[in-house]
């Protein structure tokens, strides 16, 4: 509702227009107050912060389009389940149970999770294939992280193995999707034989659902456990750039680097590095961690085709893992020394890795920030 709002001002005011301004998540809301008691009744049934939440991402949304951080915001869709909304208010926790605005104490099955002492600013109710998930943003004074004293290690990413560190380290791909995707066709094709509306089909989309959730743990179990151990044990962590979206271009394995999630490593990487005191350096995709002989520093002219698995030198004579080598450049990389001379205050971790992009901000802007990036709005 909020964005068709938006939308209908930006038509009717034909923006962007200089001296035009968007309503904001206070603007709108208000609005939606004004239909309440008429079109929307069931809505005080709901705790308000729902729609006060939902309103400040719709804005925050918006900011990181207009500054070209991502593309126009779109329209959810009830067919990709519930998704997730935000409460603030009362919220309280004790062992096994959460208090929540408007719905009151809930049981957790998982337990000792959740912060007990800590105050909590908002709660996010978020739901996938049937179960039911809370996650609490609390305000707590952490203790500085003591850096990591480990070793400088290369992480090479790829499809056969995981990752392959350069200790000798390897972590096998779980190929979750795989494993798992006969029986994804049975049960897609099953879906595609019921009749749209029936409840055979709504039985059959929850187990689809259900399936696409396994494979997902699966996939994100395997990752995690292997950067916690990698942020743990290593002082700094050296990893290449990839372009993943252009890596998918090949058809022949776009499934495989899909599967593999060569991403999400990077992304655990970057915020576990700073929870536990190490450092995260990414080289240039430039870098010829695949054709540089990691023994002699000598690079190969030309490409290396993929069934290429052994690196083998002409120059020096060395014979090693196609991986490995490549792990072993990365932690070569001349990048490393200039992140080891970085200062840190205190010899402690800095609070925000410079890696890392600073989140938006959720809420609405200032007042002058936003006029003067659209100006004045009109009530269609």
């Amino acid at each position: 509702w909020g964005l068709r709002w938006k939308m209908n001002v930006m038509e009717y005011n034909r923006l962007p227009h200089p001296r035009v301004r968007l309503p904001s998540a206070f603007d709108i809301h208000r609005e939606l107050n004004a239909l309440k008691k008429s079109t929307f009744p069931w809505m005080y049934e709901c705790s308000k912060c729902a729609p006060q939440e939902a309103l400040r991402n719709l804005d925050a949304a918006f900011r990181n389009f207009f500054r070209g951080r991502a593309e126009f915001p779109k329209f959810k869709s009830r067919k990709r389940g519930t998704g997730s909304f935000t409460l603030t208010g009362t919220i309280k926790v004790r062992p096994g149970e959460i208090r929540l605005p408007r719905l009151g104490w809930v049981r957790l099955k998982e337990r000792g999770y959740l912060p007990s002492r800590a105050h909590i600013n908002s709660a996010t109710i978020s739901e996938r294939a049937g179960r039911w998930f809370v996650s609490i943003n609390v305000v707590e004074h952490l203790q500085d992280t003591a850096p990591v004293e480990g070793p400088v290690v290369g992480v090479d990413r790829g499809i056969t193995s995981l990752i392959v560190i350069s200790d000798g380290t390897t972590m096998e791909n779980p190929r979750a999707l795989a494993r798992y995707e006969r029986k994804l066709r049975h049960v897609q094709r099953a879906v595609s034989r019921k009749t749209k509306g029936s409840a055979n089909r709504r039985k059959t989309i929850d187990a689809l659902r259900r399936l696409h959730y396994r494979i997902s743990s699966a996939r994100r179990d395997v990752i995690n456990k292997v950067t916690t151990m990698l942020a743990k044990t290593k002082s700094v962590i050296v990893v290449e750039d990839l372009r993943v979206r252009n890596m998918m271009a090949n058809h022949s394995l776009a499934k495989s680097i899909q599967d593999a999630a060569m991403a999400e490593v990077v992304r655990q990487l970057e915020y576990k590095t700073v929870w536990y005191g190490s450092r995260l350096a990414v080289a240039d995709e430039w870098y010829p961690s695949t054709k540089r002989c990691s023994g002699c520093g000598h690079v190969k002219e030309g490409s290396m085709p993929l069934g290429e698995r052994v690196y083998r030198c002409h120059v020096c004579g060395l014979i090693i893992d196609r991986d490995l080598n490549a792990a072993h450049n990365l932690k070569q990389w001349p990048g490393v020394a200039r992140t080891l001379e970085t200062p840190v205050e205190g010899g402690v971790q800095p609070a925000v890795n410079p890696l890392v992009q600073p989140p938006c901000e959720s809420g609405t802007t200032s007042p002058e920030r936003e006029a003067q990036e659209h100006g004045q709005y009109k009530h269609p």
